[in-house]
C-alpha cells in the first residue's frame, strides 16, 4: 500500500509539472506572436486534450498492473478459501454424527474437544477471509448489539480457565466493521490477561456509550504509555507476543472514529476505555 501511494504521488507530480510546463510554453508562444483570442481558445483546447491524454496514459500505467494483480489474488484466494471450507464442514458434520452414536462420557468429551477446535478454526477462517477482503476492498459496516458480541468473545477467553471476568453490560447497538471490532476487542482482553496474574480479575463494562476493559495487572509507567501505540513495542519483554496488539487496536479505532482513553499505573493495573458515541445507532 505504501509503495502504491508513493507511485501515485510521483505520477501526480509528473503530471502537474508536465501540464504546467506545456501550458506555460503555449502561453509564451502565443503571447510572443500576438495571436487572436480565437487562437488562444484553440490552444487551450489542445492543452486540455493533451492533459486528458497524458492523464489517461499515467493512470493506465499505474492502475492497470494493480488491477490485474488484485484480480489474480482474488481468484487465487477464493479458490483457497473454498478448499479450506470443505474440510471444516466435513469435520463439523462427522463430529455431530459421531456424538449421536457415542454413549460413554470419555468419548463424548473427546468429540466436544474436536468441536471446540473446529469452532476456533472456523473463527480463524472467517478472520482470514476478512483480512484478505479488507486489503482488496472496503469492508461494509453492519448494525449489531455490542452486548451480545462482548458476551460471546468473553466466553471464549473464559474457556481458557484463567482469569475471572466480571461483566457489567447493557444492550447497545452500534454500526461498525463487526469482525474488525471482534479482533480489536480480543486484543484488549488478551492484553489484560497477558499482563495480569492468573487469579487477577478482569472487569468489562458497557454503559453510557462506553466500553472499558480494566485489569489489576502490572500496569504501565507514563513513559510506557507514550510508546504503547508504537508497532512492535512491548512494555514487558517477559510476556509472549509480538507487540502489535495495541497498534492494531488504535488503527481500528482511528478508522471507526472511536476515541481511546487509557489510565494505567505501575503495579496497580490498566483501564482502557472506548468512547462509542460516534458508532452508536
Amino acid at each position: 500500500m505504501l509503495s502504491f501511494r508513493k507511485e501515485l504521488l510521483i505520477a501526480a507530480v509528473i503530471y502537474f509539472v508536465t501540464i504546467f510546463t506545456l501550458s506555460t510554453a503555449v502561453y509564451r508562444f502565443l503571447e510572443n506572436w500576438h495571436l487572436s483570442q480565437f487562437n488562444f481558445f484553440i490552444a487551450g483546447v489542445l492543452v486540455i486534450l493533451v492533459a486528458l491524454g497524458w492523464g489517461y496514459i499515467l493512470s493506465a500505467l499505474i492502475f492497470a498492473p494493480k488491477k490485474q494483480m488484485e484480480d489474480t489474488l482474488t481468484s487465487l484466494t477464493n479458490d483457497i478459501i473454498h478448499e479450506l471450507n470443505i474440510p471444516l464442514s466435513t469435520i463439523k458434520a462427522n463430529s455431530e454424527m459421531l456424538k449421536k452414536t457415542m454413549k460413554d462420557e470419555k468419548s463424548l468429551k473427546r468429540i466436544r474437544r474436536i468441536e471446540d477446535a473446529s469452532v476456533r478454526l472456523k473463527k480463524l477462517y472467517d478472520e482470514l477471509v476478512y483480512s484478505i477482503h479488507k486489503e482488496m476492498h472496503s469492508v461494509e459496516k453492519e448494525v449489531f448489539d455490542l452486548e451480545d458480541l462482548v458476551k460471546e468473545r468473553v466466553s471464549v477467553f473464559q474457556d481458557q480457565k484463567r482469569n475471572p471476568f466480571y461483566l457489567t453490560l447493557e444492550p447497545f447497538m452500534i454500526e461498525a466493521d463487526k469482525i474488525g471490532f471482534e479482533q480489536m476487542f480480543d486484543n484488549l482482553l488478551s492484553n489484560a490477561m497477558k499482563y495480569s496474574a492468573k487469579e487477577s480479575p478482569i472487569e468489562v463494562t458497557l454503559t453510557n456509550q462506553s466500553l472499558s476493559v480494566k485489569d489489576q495487572g502490572v500496569g504501565m509507567s507514563s513513559t510506557e504509555l507514550l510508546r504503547m501505540h508504537e508497532r512492535y513495542y512491548q512494555a514487558d519483554d517477559k510476556n509472549d507476543g509480538d507487540g502489535i496488539g495495541f497498534a492494531l487496536v488504535k488503527a481500528y479505532c482511528d478508522e471507526e472514529g472511536i476515541e481511546i482513553y487509557i489510565q494505567s499505573e505501575k503495579g496497580v493495573g490498566t483501564n482502557v476505555d472506548l468512547n462509542l458515541s460516534r458508532v452508536h445507532v
